[in-house]
């Protein structure tokens, strides 16, 4: 009988490599030819640089990690791994790190983890502080990414919960993102659970008091604020060149542009 946890077979890491970068191709196809497409830019994006390992699923229950990120690797691209944190055992024996870990909680405790998460597998909440346990030991960049939810997570407790795990974690980046009304989570939440970005840097600022953080960066639109303990983020691949100075310039003005239009309607 089929079981979301497990996998009944695995697909190699180069045919999924390989069939990654097919299904990018294929999905920009349509784009070829168009008066406002960009012919240069169109042709960056057939051959990514960077690739995310994340999105639907738990990506650490693919047998075959470590391998399929040694492919990209050496492939010439980045890789960036997201997973909730509840197989510390698979990241501790990884064959090679990716580019750069992200853990993704919202979260503070026990209690608050079974009541919002509802996990399948027994002990979510204490493999989860064993992979917080286990971020100071990884070389590559590590971010903690705490979604947050108007109406869960966003009170003092909360607030102080998540100082102690950043504490016991000590990563290089924490992203403190807004919670977006999409996907299957419409059938739990509301679109009043979405914090203002306002409400989100309020938040980010108060964590980073407690930990020593500071804010380096944030996305207005997006809703999201980084923070860190470096003056400014790691650079890993070939990158942009000069484009650290480039949203930093950007984020100035957009913060200028939301500070008028507070004042505007005050």
């Amino acid at each position: 009988s089929w079981d979301e946890t497990k996998l009944l077979w695995v697909d190699d890491p180069e045919y999924i490599a390989k069939g990654s970068i097919e299904a990018q191709r294929e999905i920009l196809s349509g784009y070829k030819g168009h008066p406002k497409i960009d012919p240069r830019m169109y042709e960056e994006a057939l051959n990514p640089k960077h690739v995310a390992i994340s999105l639907t699923g738990e990506p650490v229950l693919y047998p075959r990690l470590g391998e399929l990120i040694e492919v990209y690797h050496k492939m010439g691209m980045t890789t960036f791994l997201v997973t909730r944190g509840v197989r510390s055992d698979v990241l501790a024996n990884l064959d090679e790190e990716p580019t750069q870990l992200y853990i993704s909680i919202e979260a503070w405790d026990k209690k608050s983890y079974e009541y919002f998460n509802k996990p399948l597998v027994p002990k979510a909440w204490e493999l989860t502080l064993e992979t917080l346990q286990l971020l100071p030991s990884f070389s590559c960049p590590t971010v903690v990414r705490i979604t947050l939810v108007r109406s869960f997570n966003m009170h003092e407790e909360a607030l102080k919960g998540f100082a102690k795990l950043m504490e016991i974690a000590q990563p290089t980046y924490i992203e403190v993102k807004a919670y977006m009304y999409l996907g299957y989570s419409r059938n739990r939440l509301k679109p009043s659970d979405m914090p203002k970005h306002e409400e989100v840097l309020n938040f980010a600022k108060k964590l980073g008091e407690l930990i020593g953080y500071k804010v380096l960066s944030q996305q207005i639109a997006s809703r999201v604020v980084l923070l860190s303990r470096l003056d400014k983020p790691i650079r890993v691949g070939e990158g942009c060149p000069g484009a650290w100075k480039k949203w930093s310039e950007e984020w100035e003005s957009e913060e200028a542009e939301y500070k008028l239009a507070k004042e505007n309607q005050s």
